[in-house]
This record gives C-alpha cells, sequence and structure tokens, in this order.
C-alpha cells in the first residue's frame, strides 16, 4: 500500500469515501507532491464540527478542526518550498489531549487541548479528499494515505471516478538517487525499479556485488566480437555493448572498475587482447605490487603505472579503479586518492580493436606479449567482484542470464562469492595526521616507509626489525618490573608487627611486678632470698 496513490488532474477534483470515524483520536498520515502553493489535501464536515488538512501556501500546511469549543488551527512552516514536486510527508494526531502536525522531518507542532469544553469530534458527511465544495482544490498527487491504520484505497476509488488517473508520475524525481552504481531508474505506474543491467551490480537498488572464487588454473573469457562477425570487419570495428552492436565504440576512453583479494603472485587479474598489438593488462608482480600495462601503439615497449609501495597480495579486498582519457589515466586504489598518469606523447589514443576480455589467466590464439606469459603460470587464485570495463560486465554475465552471457566462456568451475567485495570505504587522512604520509622523501617509490621486496628499511622511514627488538626489550623491562613488586610485597609482609612476653593477667595486676609474682611462684622466693641481710 506504501505507493497505492492517485492523480488529482485539476483542482476541481476530489474523490470521497465513508465518513472518517474520529470522535476521540485521529491519526493521519500521507505523502504528496505538487507544482501548485495551495489546495486542499482532504476535508470532512459535521454539523459545527469539522477537520481539515491543506497546503496554505508554498511554504504552509495547515491542521485544522473544531469540535464544539471554537476553531483550532496548527500551522507547519517549511523553510524551502513545498510545491518543487517532491515527495513530502504529512503527519497529523488529535486526542482529547492535544493535537500535533509534522511536516517531512521538520520540527512537530502541538498544541494542548483546553482542559474543559468538548471533546469528541462528530462529522456527519464523507470525507473528501481533494477540493469540495468551491474550495480550491489539490492539483498534483497524493498517496499511501492513512487514517487511524486503515489505508484508504486511492487507486481503486480513482479508477471508477470520471477524470482520475490511479498512480503517479514522476518517481525517479524524487527517488531515482536510490539506484547507486550507476543503475537507471525506471518510471512505473505504481512505484519505480533500478535498471542493473549496464552495471556489474545486482539488487533492487543495485548495490550488491557480483563475484566469484577463481580456483588455480582457472579463467573466463568475454568476448567483445559479437559472435558470426568476421575478423575483416572486426579490424575497422568492434562491438564494445552486445546491446549496441551497431555503434562504434568510443575507443579513445576506456573505464575500468573491479575489487579483489588474493595470496598468490604473480598473475593476471585482468586482460584485454585486440585483434592488433594493443593490449591493456593488469597484473600482480611477484612482490605482490600492482602494475598496469598499456599498449595503444606508437611505442617499442608498453607503457607500464607501477604501484611498488603497496602489497596487493595480502588476502585484503582491494578495490581498482581505472579511467583513461586518450592519454590520461587516472589510477584510484582502495581509498587512497587518485593518481593521474600520462600516456607518451608518441603513444598512439585509440585501443584499436577490442577482442577479448580475460580474467585469471590469457588464453589467445594471436600473439601475446612474453611479459604476459611470465605471469599465466599459475594463474590467479582468489576472488574478483563487480568486474566492469566500459558496459560490459563479464562476471554478472556468467553468473546472471543476461543477454550478454552468450559471449562468456569458462575454463573451470565458477563459484559465486562476495570474499573480493569492495573494502569500506574510508575518508582519506590528512597529511597531519597520517603517519605513513612522507611526502617529504624524494623519490615516489618511497611513499611507503618499508618495501617487503627488499626486505629492509627504506631511508627516513621506519626500520621494522627495530620496531620489533623495540618491543621485546618492552616485554624484558615489565616482566623484571613485575618480579621486583612481587618480591618486595614478600619480603615487608610481617611489617608492623612484633611478639611480647608480657604475663598473663597484667590488665587486672596493679604493676606488672605484681602480674609477674602472681604467675610465676619462684619469682617470689628470688625476692625474698634478695631482701635477707648478712653481716661481715
Amino acid at each position: 500500500n506504501y505507493w497505492n496513490a492517485a492523480s488529482f488532474p485539476n483542482p476541481s477534483s476530489y474523490l470521497h469515501f465513508s465518513t472518517f470515524q474520529g470522535e476521540t483520536s485521529a491519526d493521519i498520515s500521507f505523502y504528496f507532491k505538487t507544482l501548485i502553493p495551495r489546495g486542499v489535501f482532504l476535508e470532512n464536515l459535521g454539523n459545527t464540527d469539522f477537520i481539515k488538512l491543506e497546503l496554505k501556501s508554498a511554504t504552509e500546511v495547515s491542521f485544522s478542526f473544531d469540535v464544539g469549543n471554537g476553531p483550532v488551527e496548527i500551522v507547519v512552516r517549511s523553510p524551502s518550498p513545498l510545491n518543487d514536486d517532491q515527495w513530502h510527508r504529512v503527519t497529523a494526531e488529535r486526542n482529547v489531549k492535544q493535537a500535533s502536525l509534522q511536516v517531512d522531518r521538520l520540527p512537530q507542532q502541538i498544541r494542548k487541548a483546553p482542559t474543559e469544553g468538548h471533546t469528541r469530534l462528530e462529522l456527519y458527511s464523507q470525507l473528501f479528499v481533494g477540493g469540495a465544495g468551491g474550495q480550491q482544490g489539490f492539483l498534483g498527487c497524493i498517496r499511501s494515505l492513512r487514517m487511524n491504520g486503515v489505508t484508504l484505497d486511492l487507486e481503486e476509488r480513482a479508477k471508477v471516478t470520471s477524470g482520475f488517473k490511479s498512480g503517479c508520475s514522476g518517481h525517479c524525481t524524487s527517488y531515482g538517487a536510490n539506484c547507486e552504481n550507476g543503475g537507471r531508474c525506471l518510471e512505473k505506474y505504481h512505484g519505480y525499479s533500478c535498471d542493473c543491467s549496464n552495471t556489474a551490480y545486482d539488487g533492487t537498488f543495485c548495490n550488491k556485488d557480483v563475484g566469484a572464487f577463481f580456483e588455480e588454473g582457472m579463467w573466463l573469457r568475454y568476448n567483445f566480437q559479437a559472435s558470426g562477425a568476421s575478423a575483416k570487419d572486426s579490424g575497422t570495428r568492434s562491438d564494445i555493448s552486445p546491446d549496441q552492436n551497431n555503434s562504434p565504440p568510443d575507443l579513445a576512453h576506456e573505464g575500468i572498475h573491479f575489487s579483489f583479494s588474493t595470496t598468490k603472485a604473480p598473475c593476471i587479474l585482468l586482460y584485454v587482447s585486440s585483434f592488433t598489438t594493443d593490449f591493456l593488462a593488469v597484473l600482480i608482480k611477484p612482490t605482490g605490487s600492482l602494475q598496469i600495462q598499456y599498449n595503444l601503439g606508437g611505442t617499442r615497449e608498453p607503457y607500464n603505472i607501477d604501484v611498488d609501495h603497496r602489497n596487493m597480495a595480502n588476502g585484503q579486498p582491494h578495490s581498482v579503479n581505472i579511467t583513461r582519457h586518450e592519454r590520461t589515466i587516472i589510477l584510484k586504489l582502495d581509498h587512497y586518492p587518485s593518481v593521474s598518469y600520462h600516456l607518451p606523447s608518441s603513444s598512439d589514443t585509440l585501443f584499436n580493436s577490442p577482442k577479448s576480455l580475460f580474467l585469471g589467466k590469457v588464453i589467445e590464439t594471436g600473439k601475446i606479449d612474453q611479459e604476459i606469459h611470465k605471469y599465466n603460470t599459475p594463474g590467479f587464485t582468489g576472488c574478483l567482484s563487480r568486474v566492469q570495463f566500459n558496459q560490459i560486465a563479464p562476471l554478472k554475465a556468467a553468473l546472471r542470464q543476461t543477454n550478454a552471457s552468450a559471449h562468456v566462456h569458462i575454463q573451470g568451475e565458477l563459484v559465486e562469492s562476495n570474499c573480493g567485495a569492495s573494502p569500506l570505504t574510508l575518508s582519506p587522512m590528512s597529511s597531519a595526521t597520517d603517519p605513513w604520509h612522507l611526502d617529504h622523501l624524494d623519490s615516489a617509490s618511497a611513499d611507503f616507509p618499508y618495501n617487503p621486496g627488499q626486505g629492509q628499511a627504506i631511508r627516513n622511514g621506519v626500520n621494522r626489525n627495530s620496531a620489533i627488538i623495540g618491543g621485546v626489550i618492552a616485554v624484558v623491562i615489565f616482566t623484571i618490573l613485575c618480579t621486583l613488586v612481587f618480591l618486595i610485597r614478600y619480603m615487608f609482609r610481617h611489617k608492623g608487627t612484633y611478639h611480647t612476653n608480657e604475663a598473663k593477667g597484667a590488665e587486672s595486676a596493679e604493676s606488672a611486678d605484681a602480674a609477674i609474682m602472681n604467675n610465676d611462684p619462684n619469682f617470689t622466693e628470688t625476692i625474698d632470698e634478695s631482701k635477707k641481710e648478712w653481716l661481715i
């Protein structure tokens, strides 16, 4: 019922329903969009009581009613126009204690009910949606009208009412942004949908990655050349998109987007061959770093883009976006800032006669660069996801039944998986807060402080071995301190206590000597002996 809607073709048109039963409570909500600055949304009348919702001006929505104590009006004012042909939500509530009105996410306006007086809303007429009785009606569209939890069937009533049309148009104007990743919004009579056919994504809003796991030795080939086309034709034109067989591709531009994860190097991630010597390759070098090779003719050797300062074969998902416009190449990896590269001035700007796109391994009958052959063994092992070359999504064509599925050939078993899905997009850190930011270094190869391929510290960087040694020393010092604390506590555990030989009964005796005599008879004899006198 979310899309249950009706279009109001002129300001005098209205739909009628049975009387609204809201004597002690009313809960009304709906969406509207319009280009006019005023009009009545709905109204229900009684002898003197009434309830009405209307657009009073381009920036004001009014909720008014009378339960016998006099008219009450609540107005919500918007800082921006509401007649912008966008969907806006209205929520109005009334009970015996208070009434409220809210538009979109603007602050809710509340009006307390009087402590004395009438509380019941007594209505007798039909409920009119739109203007009736000569009032300024509503011109536009209303959908999802709910009154006390019941959705009114605007579509069905519009079908049986002269001059009305059920449903609304223009949904993509408001919700087209929900179609992500290049998905195209398709207008429907009762809503909209997202067309993901020209994207590497799936799902309702084109936001679900389509990916697969590649076992060692497995490969996928997508043939740009339409089946049945001759090699002679392909020398002058190649069909980049199967849906555009009659239009030549713009070979001065390419857009390559995909994500991957692997722990094996070297390997081939993506390769585009041609009926000429032109090719494009995205590789993982033996050191685990990324390399992009472009050969468009005009140069003796392919143009290489090396990203040596990052290990891309670490088992984590990595996102790769490559865009070329003539001689300018823009590369973006993960959440790092984009970097621009430029082909040599002698290089051609056209990718001539593309033939096939390979994933995982290159199995081509024509001539292949010898350097590429080195990366073919043993092949890619890992995950690839959301692979897209211009308007071609080869993985999606292999895993989903599309118009391009006939162009795909697979060696091995392709298992769908999201293990190569794009990593979370993090906002790049500034140079002041990024601990790895080393702009002060002279060479571009020293952007990262440690180079796994060389196994040594780069100058002015952070030596990983020193860091490990420092950590071990810290652990040893901490252990020694803990041991000392334990020994000190053990040695002084009796500190503050002592033993005495004080006689029993010392508390009640007149003196300490009396206590001793009471408890030790021999002591008395000693005293008596000491008192004898001797005459010499």
